[in-house]
C-alpha cells in the first residue's frame, strides 16, 4: 500500500510540474508576441539598421574621457543641424506639450552621454534688437542617437507657456522662445547649435 501511495503522489507532482512548465511556455510565448509588436519592421527614414553593432564610438578605455569635446561650436560660429523628425510624447490630456526632436549632424558635431547642446532661436530680442541667447538642452539620445548611426542626436523640449489668469489665456508675449521654436520646427528645418558642453555629468 506504501508504495502505491508513494507512486500516486510521484505522478501527482509530476502532472503538477508539467502543469506548470505549460503555464510557464504559454507565458513565454504571449510575451514574446507582444514584444514582437514593438519591433520596428523596417529602418528609420534617417538612419540605417537598428541592428548596427554599437561599439564605433567607444573611448578605448571607455572610462577615458580626456579626449571629449567640449565647445566645437560656438555662438559666433554655430553649427548648423537639420531637423529629421518632431513629435509630441505626451497624451492630449497632458498638461504641457513635450517634443521629441531628432536632429541630424552627419557625425559632424560628436557627442557622449551626459553633454548638452546650445540652441540660437532665429530672430532678435525685441527689448535691444540683439540675437536671442543661446538655451542649453541635455542630449536625450546616446552618443549613437536614436537611428544607431552616430549622425543624430535628440532633444525632449517642453514647450514654455505662460498662462495669464487676467486673460484666461496663454500669453503669447511670454512664452518661451527657444521652446517654441524647438517644438514647431518641421523635418527640414535648420536649428544653430553650440557646444556640446559639460564634462562634468558624463556617462
Amino acid at each position: 500500500r506504501r508504495g502505491r501511495a508513494a507512486c500516486k503522489c510521484k505522478a501527482t507532482f509530476i502532472i503538477y510540474l508539467l502543469k506548470v512548465i505549460k503555464m510557464k511556455l504559454a507565458l513565454l510565448t504571449a510575451t514574446l508576441a507582444s514584444a514582437s509588436a514593438f519591433v520596428p519592421q523596417t529602418a528609420p527614414k534617417f538612419g540605417t539598421s537598428l541592428n548596427l553593432k554599437q561599439d564605433f564610438l567607444e573611448y578605448s578605455p571607455y572610462h577615458d574621457h580626456s579626449a571629449v569635446k567640449v565647445n566645437t561650436f560656438k555662438n559666433k560660429a554655430p553649427f548648423a543641424g537639420k531637423v529629421v523628425s518632431q513629435k509630441r510624447i505626451v497624451g492630449p490630456k497632458a498638461t504641457g506639450e513635450t517634443c521629441h526632436i531628432i536632429i541630424d549632424h552627419e557625425g559632424d558635431f560628436p557627442y557622449i552621454e551626459g553633454q548638452s547642446w546650445g540652441v540660437i532661436p532665429p530672430g532678435n530680442r525685441e527689448k535691444d534688437g540683439k540675437p536671442h541667447a543661446v538655451r542649453l538642452y541635455s542630449i536625450a539620445s546616446s552618443r549613437y542617437g536614436d537611428d544607431m548611426t552616430g549622425n543624430t542626436g535628440s532633444l525632449c523640449v517642453r514647450r514654455a507657456t505662460y498662462w495669464c489668469p487676467e486673460l484666461q489665456a496663454d500669453d503669447p508675449a511670454k512664452k518661451g522662445i527657444c521652446s517654441n521654436f524647438l517644438c514647431d520646427t518641421e523635418p527640414g528645418s535648420e536649428v544653430r547649435m553650440t557646444g556640446p558642453a559639460g564634462k562634468v555629468m558624463l556617462m
